[in-house]
């Protein structure tokens, strides 16, 4: 019976790794090709990613009585508002994930739709 070497797993291990994070590239690939509808104003975002409706426009309105912070935006997902917050260094978190940080809200909101894996977004603050 012939044994297996260490440098024989370690290569068959390494491929195999290479073939899964190919394949896990091709398939973000294939999410981040979403059914995206052209934006009606600049700084607005309405697009379905992976079957839920990302809406953004930029500033006013949104969370907290209505008061968002100069040039934040208002971030809703199938309707409810994620609530979404700046970084000092510009980049974005939000309530689902405060742990990961994201260039803009349209890639935030995109994660926020993967976290929530088809739950619905319940408002926050625990409203109805």
């Amino acid at each position: 019976m012939k044994k297996i070497t260490r440098r024989q797993a370690l290569g068959t291990t390494a491929g195999a790794l290479t073939v899964l994070g190919l394949t896990a590239a091709a398939a973000g690939a294939t999410n981040a090709a979403a059914t995206p509808t052209e934006p009606t104003t600049p700084g607005t975002v309405d697009e379905v990613y992976q079957g839920r409706r990302i809406q953004i426009t930029a500033g006013g309105g949104g969370h907290h009585g209505g008061h968002h912070s100069p040039g934040q935006p208002t971030v809703r997902i199938d309707g409810r508002e994620l609530h979404v917050m700046r970084n000092a260094d510009g980049t974005w978190i939000s309530v689902i994930n405060h742990y990961e940080t994201f260039a803009d809200p349209k890639l935030l909101a995109r994660a926020a739709v993967r976290d929530l894996q088809g739950a619905a977004l319940v408002p926050f603050g625990g409203a109805a």
